[in-house]
């Protein structure tokens, strides 16, 4: 019944309605100017993965003639036809939002000019910059019959020049025939090691300008071609594929797979070609035909290309008023009137809840830190998929391992984009004579779990760290995530056997608490609606929140429209892919899903389901995707102690109440922004006054907690 495509909404699509959330956050007056303009940046690297990885996928399979239709019934023909469509409005709307951005900037002293613009004194310094600092470094590329066209990596910027010889008599009336013959065609690298944005010596204070590199070396272009006039030049950008392919089936050593693998990425075959400007059609034409691309794989670009480059510039000095107010995480509220210079007598007491970026990571760091030089230690066990390249943690397993503990890892060397850093880390912890597993064949383990063995009085005791988010400091103090630590016996027990399955030959075993996919996650989560479903039949209140990042398993979906169609009142938070669709009458009209995009990316997994008042409330590093729940090794846990049932209740009910920053999905599959002029909540900005105030209200309503923030001063 409701396996109809029509009640689906494709996966691309919706991600790329995402990316345009992102998108709006450059707009959005509330958001100070650079912050912005940080946003628009964001876009940019969002979309350069999104070809990458998805639009590649794509066109693997209609080059091979695979026809496969996703949930909504669409081929790889039809989705790459819609993708094209969408993306280019998107860029569109990108570029006109970044000139009013820009426009924006240069009010504020921070302008960008061409090289042709500057007066002599500017120009001057310019010529001598170029000489100095880039013409060394830029090697012309000829390409003729001697020089093939070369192999540029992915997402470099280039100049394409074509040129002529310069004429060496004054008749120029009488010109060959064979005019064209004498065009020749060069490239010219924009070098990546050298910065994209150059300031210009300035006398007037407040005043900041800047010029692009690529702008300086295609006007100082003729300088590389001594003899010859320059026609036409274009600066393009290509994309290549980057996904992995890794045959694990047949791989001997699932270490040097990977690493081979990422010697191919290197020379994925090409998915895109940007322009900016208008573009030369001759040379757009000859750039398509040399990288195997057709003309709808080009984008003409109003403006400069990668804005990625934008991340650094927004740090510029001295604009502080124009970037957010600065936010350092505070000390676990939890641990507030705690002395945590021991942490396992803390957690002996009591389980301990921690909400990143509000609270600091630090305490985790300080969790394994602290097992590594306690004498009462005996083993560390942990899982790492991403890791910061210089994390205190891996630090602190290499000093364990120096002090004579035994220390397990599971290093996912296949997390994308992440494979290098994470085999260098892999290597140093082996070294130090860590146990490093590299991954298992078929899956990749992408849960958050950390097992810390302690010989006590009373006997062993299993200190466990369980998490939504990866062991990295710096993505904590960016990405909404929370986790838990706890000795509890059972927990405890479950580490154990789930470190004994990923490590040796174990059988799956019974669990006391953990639920773990592949195993048995999308048959828990299916029984919990189930249950849900059996409450609304006996005609009491049934309520499911589900917060995540993706929702696009087809047997959930399908499970959660027939909850909706049972009078389960069904509210979604997720924040970025979103394939079922809400408001269809006798389907899924009980149902919402908002999505929340503001300073920091909201990451954390978060379901809770009412069962007729017993609240069962869960935390998980897995979304609710057929790769989570298939194809990865993930987690799911209970919570169960009563305060943090009502804390993490808060912070669900908090973001149903967001009025600031929450999009609204319509049941065509667009979006409403929410922007409330009286009373407006955003959630990440209570959680940030909270901390800061060292206080969670977890025993009042939303109304109650928010109730301050209302008051007008007398």
């Amino acid at each position: 019944m409701f396996t109809n495509s029509k009640y689906y909404f494709n996966r691309e699509l919706s991600w790329l309605k995402f990316n345009q959330r992102v998108l709006l956050e450059s707009v959005d007056k509330s958001n100070p100017l650079l912050e912005r303009l940080r946003f628009i940046a964001i876009t940019s690297s969002n979309l350069d993965e999104f070809f990458m990885i998805r639009v590649a996928g794509l066109r693997h399979q209609a080059i091979n003639g695979i026809v496969k239709h996703d949930a909504a019934h669409m081929d790889a023909k039809a989705q790459l036809k819609a993708i094209d469509e969408s993306v280019k409005r998107l860029v569109s709307m990108q570029y006109t939002y970044l000139h009013q951005v820009m426009d924006l900037c240069e009010q504020e002293g921070l302008t960008f000019v061409k090289p042709k613009e500057l007066e002599v004194e500017a120009a001057n310094w310019l010529r001598h910059y170029f000489e100095q600092n880039i013409y060394p470094v830029v090697t012309p590329l000829a390409v003729d019959s001697g020089h093939p066209f070369p192999f540029l990596a992915n997402h470099t910027i280039n100049a394409i020049v074509q040129i002529t010889p310069k004429q060496k008599f004054a008749d120029v009336s009488a010109k060959k025939s064979d005019d064209d013959e004498e065009k020749k065609v060069a490239i010219l690298p924009i070098p990546s090691v050298l910065d994209r944005i150059i300031e210009l010596p300035t006398k007037e204070k407040g005043q900041h300008r800047f010029v692009y590199l690529e702008d300086v070396i295609t006007h100082y272009a003729d300088e590389f071609f001594m003899g010859y006039d320059i026609e036409k030049t274009m600066i393009f950008r290509i994309t290549r594929d980057a996904d992995l392919e890794i045959d694990e089936e047949d791989a001997k050593d699932l270490l040097t797979e990977v690493e081979a693998s990422l010697r191919r990425r290197r020379r994925g075959d090409a998915v895109r070609i940007e322009v900016s400007g208008t573009g030369e059609k001759d040379l757009l034409e000859f750039i398509l035909e040399s990288v195997e691309l057709e003309e709808k794989d080009a984008y003409l670009i109003d403006g400069p290309l990668d804005l990625r480059m934008y991340f650094k510039f927004c740090d510029y000095p001295g604009y502080d008023r124009l970037r957010y107010e600065a936010f350092e995480p505070k000390r676990a509220i939890e641990l507030k009137d705690t002395d945590s210079s021991n942490l396992f007598e803390v957690i002996k007491e009591r389980d301990i809840f921690v909400h990143h970026p509000f609270e600091s990571f630090t305490v985790v760091e300080k969790f394994i830190a602290q097992a590594a030089t306690d004498p009462d230690v005996l083993a560390i066990k942990q899982t790492l998929y991403r890791v910061s390249g210089n994390s205190p943690i891996i630090a602190a397993l290499i000093r364990a391992a120096d002090n004579g503990k035994q220390v397990t890892v599971l290093m996912e060397v296949k997390a994308r984009f992440d494979e290098e850093n994470n085999i260098i880390m892999a290597r140093r912890l082996e070294k130090a004579g860590c146990h490093v597993i590299y991954g298992l064949k078929g899956l990749k383990t992408h849960s958050k779990i950390t097992m810390v063995v302690r010989r006590e009085n009373d006997g062993i005791r299993r200190y466990v760290h369980l998490a939504t988010g990866n062991y990295n400091g710096k993505t904590a103090r960016m990405y909404t995530d929370c986790g838990i630590m706890t000795c509890n016996d059972e927990y405890g027990e479950d580490a154990s056997r789930f470190f004994n399955l990923i490590s040796g030959y174990s059988d799956p075993p019974v669990w006391n608490k953990l639920i773990v996919a592949p195993l048995n996650l999308r048959e828990k989560i299916i029984e919990h609606i189930d249950e849900e479903i059996k409450w609304a039949e006996k005609g009491e209140d049934a309520y499911i929140i589900a917060k995540m990042n993706s929702l696009l398993d087809k047997a959930v979906i399908a499970k959660l429209y027939e909850a909706s169609s049972k009078g389960v009142k069904i509210d979604l938070i997720i924040r970025g892919i979103c394939t079922l669709r809400p408001g269809i009458e006798g389907v899924s009209d009980t149902i919402t899903v908002r999505s929340v995009v503001g300073r920091f990316l909201e990451h954390h997994r978060i379901f809770y389901f009412r069962h007729g008042g017993n609240d069962n409330i869960f935390i998980s590093s897995a979304d609710w995707m057929p790769r989570n729940l298939n194809e990865r090794v993930e987690l799911m846990i209970p919570i169960e102690d009563r305060n943090h049932k009502v804390r993490i209740k808060g912070i669900l009910d908090l973001y149903l109440a967001d009025n600031q920053k929450a999009h609204i999905m319509k049941v065509d599959g667009s979006y409403r922004k929410v922007v409330a002029k009286e009373n407006p909540i955003s959630a990440q900005q209570v959680l940030m006054q909270e901390a800061i105030r060292g206080e969670h209200k977890e025993t009042m309503t939303v109304i109650e907690r928010l109730q301050p923030m209302f008051k007008v001063d007398e």
